[in-house]
């Protein structure tokens, strides 16, 4: 077979792999704390009896992501939280483990159980209780209030404290549930330093007209992988019929 078709198909796999990855970050446009997946492609040794040393095969991967801060919006709903800088909010992963997340539309369940995304928010000793009923206030510092009813302001008192905690670049990877986590798996340490604005929220840093330009123009890059597919295929036919007639 031609190894024109070869490589044609190798570009419009990848292709297809780039379309998925714009795809997702286009689902999620309207996602809060969601940070834009960005995709890379590596080559990787083929590994077979009777193959060469020099033969490798290109993968797709998302292996990092955009962490430029998405916009803050005010939203004035006291459980809603944007942090600022490059900051994370500590939750608990379903298989119990520490992760970090961007998203603060934080929510009570029926337990009392304070959760982001139906994930249990970390404070100082673990998932965050609070009275149910009380009308809480989240610091600066990601101190929490509560005021259960009847009491008077005087009376407001301290409930936890979120996990703040601050990564450098490279010390994060995404799951495929979406939660962050540390290189090696181990839970990073609490940064004082910090800061959430309370009553807001942090949008996608996904811009939709930069998406949809991307999306158009990898169909338009696959299209043309294609043709030369079929070109390749043409030249292949032509060439047989060729080869029929003079024999």
């Amino acid at each position: 077979m031609d190894p024109m078709i070869y490589t044609a198909m190798n570009g419009a796999r990848n292709s297809l792999d780039r379309q998925a990855t714009i795809t997702h970050n286009l689902a999620n446009v309207n996602t809060s704390g969601f940070r834009q997946q960005l995709d890379a492609t590596r080559a990787v040794p083929v590994n077979a009896q009777g193959m060469m040393n020099t033969r490798t095969a290109a993968v797709a991967s998302t292996p990092s992501f955009d962490s430029t801060a998405g916009p803050v919006n005010q939203t004035g709903r006291p459980l809603d939280v944007a942090i600022r800088g490059e900051g994370w909010l500590a939750v608990q992963a379903p298989d119990g483990t520490e992760s970090y997340t961007r998203r603060g539309d934080l929510s009570i369940d029926e337990n009392g159980m304070l959760n982001s995304n139906g994930r249990p928010v970390l404070g100082d000793g673990g998932p965050i209780m609070v009275p149910l009923g009380a009308q809480l206030t989240i610091g600066e510092d990601g101190t929490i209030t509560a005021l259960s009813p009847g009491q008077n302001p005087d009376e407001v008192a301290e409930v936890d404290r979120l996990k703040l905690v601050s990564a450098q670049p490279g010390q994060l990877v995404r799951g495929d549930d979406g939660l962050f986590r540390s290189v090696n798996n181990a839970p990073l340490n609490a940064d004082d330093g910090v800061r959430v604005v309370s009553g807001a929220l942090e949008g996608s840093n996904v811009s939709a007209v930069e998406a949809m330009v991307a999306m158009i123009s990898n169909q338009r890059m696959f299209d043309m992988q294609m043709k030369v597919v079929s070109t390749a295929d043409e030249n292949a036919q032509r060439a047989n019929s060729l080869l029929s007639m003079s024999g």
